[in-house]
């Protein structure tokens, strides 16, 4: 890709305002432990909010965003993703269903199996909760035009060096929430890659979560909800 390819220019003329729902997975782990301790979610998120002065702090436009949906902004990361570099400020992934959403999560948990010598031959079943926000704000779509001339940079299945050069433009532009752009684990489905906690809400008052199972091996990952079963490979 020349360095053209991303055109500053692009982020100031072709952003759109967008609006999606998007599903995100995480493990159980990660609020099972508060949630036992508590008869309600306004409860839980009172607790999380005294646990939070244990925590980095979160960014300023990350205050008063639900738990959940703000842990991504607060810390900074030692390894990279798709969108964002090594040390720089979190983002917050969803899918548009949740078929990608369980597919997004077996590549890497099908990775950590591959890439750990110890665990290489072993199964690994893990619990994992869903739950769906919104997704809203000022976004560029990298499946329409201009972006999508560099589709098979974005959709690299490993070498992020393009994709976190526009991570970058984004954030310096100031001028966009999050990105739109087709799943590399589910072709044909799309992701969110969100920016800006402000962009993002939780769907439902009630906070619902699914509960998932998922069973990892060298060669298939297995997602299951009791009503629905993915299979990766």
């Amino acid at each position: 890709m020349s360095e053209s390819s991303w055109n500053p220019v692009w982020i100031q003329e072709h952003v759109v305002t967008f609006a999606t729902r998007s599903f995100r997975m995480v493990e159980t782990q990660h609020f099972a432990a508060t949630m036992r301790l508590v008869d309600s979610a306004d409860e839980q998120d009172l607790l999380e909010q005294m646990l939070d002065g244990n925590k980095p702090p979160l960014p300023a436009q990350a205050l008063g965003v639900h738990y959940l949906l703000a842990v991504p902004f607060r810390y900074l990361p030692h390894t990279g993703s798709r969108f964002r570099g090594v040390n720089t400020p979190g983002i917050w992934y969803g899918a548009d269903d949740r078929f990608c959403a369980c597919a997004e999560i077996a590549y890497w948990r099908q990775r950590f199996l591959l890439d750990s010598v110890g665990l290489v031959r072993q199964q690994l079943s893990t619990e994992h909760s869903m739950y769906e926000a919104v997704v809203n704000g000022r976004a560029i779509d990298l499946q329409s035009s201009p972006w999508n001339q560099a589709q098979l940079h974005w959709q690299h299945l490993s070498d992020y060096t393009e994709t976190q050069k526009l991570g970058q433009l984004v954030r310096d532009s100031g001028n966009v929430a999050w990105i739109r752009y087709g799943s590399v684990r589910a072709p044909g489905h799309t992701c969110a890659a969100v920016f800006d906690p402000i962009a993002l809400s939780m769907h439902s008052a009630d906070l619902q979560f699914e509960q998932w199972h998922c069973h990892t091996t060298c060669d298939k990952v297995i997602f299951s909800n009791g009503r629905e079963r993915f299979d990766f490979s």
